[in-house]
């Protein structure tokens, strides 16, 4: 499954990438975010940023380890997490407009086990719709907090 949302901000790329950035605070930010719990913290910059994260979704709390893998500054930065035999990628991105800027979120699921691929196989279809719902309510839960 691979899925993509976008949302425009009147801000400044570098408003937004400190915002995004901050994973500590995300439960400030993001509604569905719960708790967050840094494991891991580069000497520089982001990539290697490994964190537990607790979200409510679908009405059921779930926890994963997630880490930045690839970071460009005020660009984009990727996220990776392995569980329940798949792999799940996601990029946030930002693009300059000419008043404001884009953020888009990028995620992807990739089974990896026998096991992983048959159940997206008879369930992906049900969750698309739910997870682009989800996602875009974290881009638009960024919007306010960087507009405010």
């Amino acid at each position: 499954m691979k899925l993509r949302v976008e949302v425009q901000i009147n801000a400044s790329k570098e408003a937004i990438w400190n915002v995004i950035t901050n994973i500590e605070n995300s439960p400030n930010v993001v509604a569905g975010i719960d708790k967050i719990e840094v494991l891991e913290k580069p000497k520089k910059g982001i990539v290697g940023l490994k964190w537990r994260e607790t979200r409510t979704m679908f009405g059921k709390t779930a926890t994963e380890v997630m880490w930045i893998t690839d970071a460009i500054e005020n660009e984009s930065y990727k996220t990776r997490a392995e569980s329940h035999g798949s792999v799940y990628v996601t990029t946030l991105s930002i693009v300059k407009l000419h008043d404001g800027a884009k953020l888009a979120m990028e995620f992807e699921g990739i089974p990896q086990t026998v096991g992983a691929k048959l159940m997206w196989t008879l369930t992906g279809f049900i969750f698309k719709n739910a997870t682009k719902k989800a996602l875009m309510q974290d881009l638009l839960d960024i919007k306010a907090a960087v507009e405010n």
